[in-house]
């Protein structure tokens, strides 16, 4: 059962955020990139949005932010939905594995919310709700890292 996100508030005023976004599914993508950006701007953060072709894609554009050190977070939106072949969880893995290494690298943090779905009404739950949107909960955790990685 999925949670509904929770209301936090952040003060990021002036703080820049980089969102890399995947156009492949997009009815998804695009709903979450809305949520996100609509928390980074009410926490008073800018935010610059990057379009790739598809969720591998994400992670040499999510690399080459993190080396300018310009943001003080990066999110990653993807949706990648399960077919017949094993190829959507090759991808998935791919994914996940690079944007895991460039955060320890570039010590910026990578808000990972590349989803690896079953279907469809997966990807509705968690990307057309208001109550359990990932890409507000992308936003959020960004903001939090945002404010723990200036404290250190």
């Amino acid at each position: 059962m999925l949670t509904a996100a929770k209301k936090l508030t952040f003060n990021a005023q002036g703080a820049a955020f980089a969102i890399v976004a995947s156009q492949y599914n997009d009815r998804y993508v695009d709903a979450m990139l809305r949520a996100a950006q609509k928390e980074i701007r009410q926490a008073g953060g800018k935010v610059k949005v990057i379009r790739v072709p598809g969720a591998y894609e994400i992670p040499v554009v999510a690399a080459r932010l993190a080396r300018t050190k310009q943001f003080a977070g990066i999110i990653c939106l993807g949706v990648i939905l399960r077919g017949a072949t094993t190829h959507a969880q090759h991808i998935g893995e791919a994914v996940s594995n690079a944007l895991s290494l460039i955060q320890i690298q570039h010590e910026v943090p990578v808000i990972h919310e590349v989803l690896l779905l079953e279907n469809d009404k997966q990807a509705q739950e968690r990307c057309l709700s208001r109550t359990h949107n990932r890409g507000t909960e992308a936003a959020q955790t960004a903001l939090a890292m945002a404010d723990i990685m200036q404290s250190l």
